[in-house]
Protein backbone atom coordinates (compact mmCIF):
# COMPACT_ATOMS: atom_id res chain seq x y z
CA UNK A 1 0.00 0.00 0.00
CA UNK A 2 1.32 3.42 -0.97
CA UNK A 3 1.85 6.21 1.47
CA UNK A 4 1.03 9.86 1.06
CA UNK A 5 -1.98 12.10 1.17
CA UNK A 6 -5.27 10.52 0.11
CA UNK A 7 -6.26 13.71 -1.69
CA UNK A 8 -5.23 12.37 -5.10
CA UNK A 9 -6.51 8.85 -5.72
CA UNK A 10 -6.37 7.18 -9.16
CA UNK A 11 -9.80 8.54 -10.20
CA UNK A 12 -8.89 12.14 -9.35
CA UNK A 13 -5.50 11.69 -11.01
CA UNK A 14 -7.25 10.51 -14.15
CA UNK A 15 -9.51 13.56 -14.10
CA UNK A 16 -6.57 15.95 -13.61
CA UNK A 17 -4.64 14.28 -16.43
CA UNK A 18 -7.71 14.54 -18.66
CA UNK A 19 -8.10 18.24 -17.91
CA UNK A 20 -4.38 18.75 -18.46
CA UNK A 21 -4.57 16.99 -21.80
CA UNK A 22 -7.47 19.24 -22.84
CA UNK A 23 -5.40 22.28 -21.81
CA UNK A 24 -2.40 21.18 -23.89
CA UNK A 25 -4.74 20.44 -26.81
CA UNK A 26 -6.18 23.96 -26.44
CA UNK A 27 -2.68 25.44 -26.76
CA UNK A 28 -2.04 23.47 -29.95
CA UNK A 29 -5.49 24.32 -31.32
CA UNK A 30 -4.99 28.03 -30.65
CA UNK A 31 -1.60 28.01 -32.42
CA UNK A 32 -3.06 26.10 -35.36
CA UNK A 33 -6.04 28.44 -35.66
CA UNK A 34 -3.70 31.45 -35.58
CA UNK A 35 -1.68 29.84 -38.36
CA UNK A 36 -4.72 29.13 -40.54
CA UNK A 37 -6.93 32.15 -39.87
CA UNK A 38 -4.24 34.83 -39.69
CA UNK A 39 -1.69 33.14 -41.97
CA UNK A 40 0.92 33.40 -39.24
CA UNK A 41 3.21 30.54 -40.23
CA UNK A 42 5.34 29.04 -37.46
CA UNK A 43 9.11 29.40 -37.66
CA UNK A 44 11.33 26.35 -36.99
CA UNK A 45 11.60 27.24 -33.28
CA UNK A 46 7.81 27.62 -33.08
CA UNK A 47 7.42 24.17 -34.62
CA UNK A 48 9.81 22.71 -32.04
CA UNK A 49 7.77 24.33 -29.26
CA UNK A 50 4.67 22.64 -30.66
CA UNK A 51 6.57 19.34 -30.60
CA UNK A 52 7.29 19.98 -26.91
CA UNK A 53 3.56 20.40 -26.23
CA UNK A 54 2.87 17.18 -28.16
CA UNK A 55 5.41 15.43 -25.92
CA UNK A 56 3.69 16.79 -22.81
CA UNK A 57 0.42 15.51 -24.25
CA UNK A 58 2.01 12.10 -24.77
CA UNK A 59 3.01 11.88 -21.11
CA UNK A 60 -0.50 12.80 -19.97
CA UNK A 61 -2.05 10.44 -22.53
CA UNK A 62 0.09 7.57 -21.19
CA UNK A 63 -1.30 8.31 -17.73
CA UNK A 64 -4.83 8.11 -19.10
CA UNK A 65 -4.30 4.98 -21.12
CA UNK A 66 -2.14 2.92 -18.76
CA UNK A 67 -2.66 4.55 -15.36
CA UNK A 68 -0.56 7.17 -13.63
CA UNK A 69 3.14 6.35 -13.45
CA UNK A 70 6.15 8.45 -12.48
CA UNK A 71 7.73 7.58 -15.84
CA UNK A 72 4.74 9.09 -17.68
CA UNK A 73 5.12 12.31 -15.71
CA UNK A 74 8.82 12.18 -16.59
CA UNK A 75 7.92 12.16 -20.30
CA UNK A 76 5.78 15.26 -19.75
CA UNK A 77 8.45 17.02 -17.67
CA UNK A 78 11.29 16.24 -20.09
CA UNK A 79 9.18 17.37 -23.05
CA UNK A 80 8.31 20.59 -21.22
CA UNK A 81 11.97 21.15 -20.39
CA UNK A 82 12.96 20.70 -24.04
CA UNK A 83 10.17 23.03 -25.16
CA UNK A 84 11.17 25.58 -22.53
CA UNK A 85 14.77 25.55 -23.77
CA UNK A 86 13.56 26.26 -27.30
CA UNK A 87 11.30 29.03 -25.98
CA UNK A 88 14.17 30.59 -24.04
CA UNK A 89 16.29 30.50 -27.20
CA UNK A 90 13.59 32.34 -29.13
CA UNK A 91 13.03 34.89 -26.35
CA UNK A 92 16.78 35.58 -26.28
CA UNK A 93 16.84 36.04 -30.07
CA UNK A 94 14.26 38.81 -29.81
CA UNK A 95 15.17 40.42 -26.48
CA UNK A 96 17.90 42.63 -27.92
CA UNK A 97 16.52 46.08 -28.79
CA UNK A 98 16.07 46.59 -32.51
CA UNK A 99 15.95 42.91 -33.40
CA UNK A 100 12.17 42.88 -33.71
CA UNK A 101 10.00 39.92 -32.85
CA UNK A 102 8.39 37.01 -34.59
CA UNK A 103 4.66 36.59 -34.98
CA UNK A 104 1.74 38.27 -33.32
CA UNK A 105 1.46 39.21 -29.66
CA UNK A 106 -1.34 38.04 -27.38
CA UNK A 107 -2.05 40.20 -24.32
CA UNK A 108 1.33 41.87 -24.74
CA UNK A 109 3.41 38.70 -25.01
CA UNK A 110 4.48 36.80 -28.09
CA UNK A 111 3.58 33.13 -28.41
CA UNK A 112 7.12 31.99 -27.56
CA UNK A 113 6.96 33.93 -24.28
CA UNK A 114 3.58 32.37 -23.48
CA UNK A 115 5.01 28.95 -24.35
CA UNK A 116 7.84 29.47 -21.85
CA UNK A 117 5.38 30.42 -19.11
CA UNK A 118 3.18 27.42 -19.88
CA UNK A 119 6.14 25.05 -19.87
CA UNK A 120 7.18 26.32 -16.42
CA UNK A 121 3.60 25.75 -15.18
CA UNK A 122 3.58 22.24 -16.67
CA UNK A 123 6.91 21.32 -15.06
CA UNK A 124 5.76 22.63 -11.69
CA UNK A 125 2.34 21.00 -11.98
CA UNK A 126 3.78 17.59 -12.85
CA UNK A 127 6.32 17.86 -10.03
CA UNK A 128 3.54 18.61 -7.54
CA UNK A 129 1.45 15.70 -8.83
CA UNK A 130 4.40 13.37 -8.31
CA UNK A 131 4.21 14.04 -4.57
CA UNK A 132 0.89 12.15 -4.30
CA UNK A 133 1.69 8.43 -4.15
CA UNK A 134 -1.90 7.15 -3.89
CA UNK A 135 -2.57 7.98 -7.53
CA UNK A 136 -0.20 5.16 -8.47
CA UNK A 137 -2.36 2.55 -6.70
CA UNK A 138 -4.24 0.19 -8.97
CA UNK A 139 -7.90 1.21 -8.75
CA UNK A 140 -10.60 -1.34 -8.19
CA UNK A 141 -12.64 -1.99 -11.36
CA UNK A 142 -15.77 -0.38 -9.94
CA UNK A 143 -13.83 2.76 -8.85
CA UNK A 144 -12.71 3.73 -12.37
CA UNK A 145 -14.70 6.65 -13.74
CA UNK A 146 -16.24 6.61 -17.18
CA UNK A 147 -13.60 7.01 -19.84
CA UNK A 148 -15.68 9.11 -22.25
CA UNK A 149 -14.09 12.42 -21.28
CA UNK A 150 -10.62 10.88 -21.24
CA UNK A 151 -11.22 9.28 -24.64
CA UNK A 152 -12.34 12.64 -26.06
CA UNK A 153 -9.13 14.25 -24.77
CA UNK A 154 -7.02 11.46 -26.28
CA UNK A 155 -8.72 11.69 -29.67
CA UNK A 156 -8.49 15.49 -29.73
CA UNK A 157 -4.80 15.44 -28.84
CA UNK A 158 -4.03 12.76 -31.42
CA UNK A 159 -5.90 14.69 -34.11
CA UNK A 160 -4.13 17.96 -33.30
CA UNK A 161 -0.74 16.24 -33.28
CA UNK A 162 -1.50 14.72 -36.69
CA UNK A 163 -2.75 18.01 -38.18
CA UNK A 164 0.28 19.88 -36.86
CA UNK A 165 2.52 17.24 -38.45
CA UNK A 166 0.76 17.58 -41.80
CA UNK A 167 0.98 21.37 -41.53
CA UNK A 168 4.73 21.16 -40.92
CA UNK A 169 5.24 18.92 -43.95
CA UNK A 170 3.19 21.29 -46.11
CA UNK A 171 5.17 24.28 -44.85
CA UNK A 172 8.66 22.79 -44.98
CA UNK A 173 8.44 20.11 -47.64
CA UNK A 174 11.22 17.54 -47.52
CA UNK A 175 13.92 20.04 -46.58
CA UNK A 176 14.71 22.36 -43.73
CA UNK A 177 12.04 24.78 -42.63
CA UNK A 178 12.73 28.39 -43.63
CA UNK A 179 13.71 30.76 -40.82
CA UNK A 180 11.09 33.31 -41.88
CA UNK A 181 8.43 31.35 -43.77
CA UNK A 182 6.33 33.22 -46.33
CA UNK A 183 4.28 30.34 -47.66
CA UNK A 184 3.77 26.61 -47.79
CA UNK A 185 6.52 24.81 -49.68
CA UNK A 186 4.13 22.16 -50.98
CA UNK A 187 1.31 24.66 -51.67
CA UNK A 188 3.10 27.42 -53.61
CA UNK A 189 -0.21 28.92 -54.81
CA UNK A 190 -1.20 29.72 -51.21
CA UNK A 191 1.21 32.34 -49.78
CA UNK A 192 1.17 33.02 -46.07
CA UNK A 193 0.64 36.74 -46.37
CA UNK A 194 -2.10 38.33 -48.49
Amino acid sequence: MSTGPAILDPARSRLLNTLGLFAVAAVLLFALLDQILYRDLPCPLCILQRVGFCGVGLGLALNLRFGARPSHYAVAILSAMAGALVSVRQVLLHIVPGTGSYGDALLGLHFYSWALLLYVVIIGGCAVLLMFDRQFDVPSPDARPSGTLAMAALVLMAALTFVNGISTVLECGAGLCPDDPTGYELLPAHPATP
